[in-house]
């Protein structure tokens, strides 16, 4: 089992003064039978109370508003958790067998199967998809895999080619993107097979400096937020991919959030009041929590209190999103 202290800090810097600022969340670990949030505490200045609950995909969410005029807002979001694991099970349904359910998983998992603004059933994933078929063995399990597989073979790993909102379409044309775009290719071809699919947005605990892989992991961002795929095996539950890496999904992946694709697992969402633009910087720091025992708690508290600058607000309802 794996232990680990998460520090997340995003911070918006508005070129202006703004208010009314109303913000999603989505930072607060799952809770399940592969990982225990042991703590979470979330922060922000300006203060603000946070309320909590969950949303329709079983995430965590605290809904944070800022009323009063302010030039920066900092959100900061600090956890631990117990990562230890689950047996992987042998899944030997046949591709063909799936047809078979389609009417069934399609009631059941739409949204995990309808095309969205992120991921359009696009013709140019075909060719990878019956690459897919004909290199696997025929089982659902296998051919998700190699999807996968052929994803981190194709794709070069490049950041700023993409941006937060852009599409499958656009690694397609380019042939790279980052772990999101990764992510979102994979939930194309899976769906578009038929294979009920689901974006998961979290961490992944870099490696030690010595290991070899470690260089690599520290470039597609091993020390920030990091986004793969389960595909739905009927017969044996969700089956978790990361094709950016092109390796098994363990211990050091740190699950946050699950969405139909990015837009339902932003990190922080929402929206103020003003005519400022806005300048935002990320800071993830993830390592080995040093109480083995699991004495080290976080209590979850309101926000610390931080002054506003006592101008008028502006009349302008603008969106910032990491």
């Amino acid at each position: 089992m794996n232990r680990f202290h998460l520090v997340h800090v995003t911070e918006f810097v508005y070129d202006g003064p703004v208010s009314e600022s109303y913000n999603e969340v989505r930072l607060r670990p799952m809770h399940d039978e592969t990982q225990s949030c042991l703590s979470f505490r979330l922060t922000t200045a300006p203060a603000s109370p946070a309320f909590s609950y969950r949303d329709a995909l079983g995430n965590w969410v605290h809904q944070v508003n800022v009323l009063p005029v302010h030039s920066r807002l900092r959100v900061q979001a600090e956890s631990v958790v117990l990562a230890h694991g689950a047996p992987v099970p042998s899944s030997f349904m046949l591709l063909d067998e799936l047809e078979g359910q389609h009417e069934e998983l399609n009631e059941e998992f739409y949204d995990m199967l309808a095309a969205s603004q992120y991921i359009p059933h696009l013709a140019g994933l075909q060719p990878l998809i019956d690459e897919a078929e004909s290199a696997c063995d025929g089982t659902v399990a296998c051919f998700a895999q190699i999807a996968s597989d052929l994803i981190h073979q194709r794709f070069q790993y490049v950041r700023g080619a993409t941006h937060v909102n852009s599409s499958i379409a656009d690694s397609l044309q380019l042939g790279a993107g980052v772990c999101q775009d990764f992510a979102h290719l994979l939930l194309g071809v899976l769906r578009k097979s038929g294979i009920p699919a689901r974006y998961v947005s979290g961490y992944l605990v870099p490696q030690n400096k010595e290991n070899p892989e470690a260089k690599l992991e520290e470039v597609i961002g091993g020390q920030a937020s990091h986004a793969w795929a389960e595909a739905y095996i009927p017969d044996t539950g969700w089956m978790a991919l990361d094709p950016t890496l092109g390796k098994q999904v363990g211990m050091r992946h740190v699950r946050i959030a699950y969405g139909r694709d990015y837009s339902d697992a932003a990190p922080v969402r929402g929206v103020y009041r003003g005519h400022a633009g806005q300048r935002l910087s990320v800071d993830v720091t993830v390592r080995p929590a040093l109480d083995d025992a699991g004495n080290e708690t976080l209590v979850e508290t309101a926000a610390v209190p931080a002054e506003s600058e006592p101008v008028e607000p502006r009349a302008q309802q603008s969106g910032q999103q990491q």
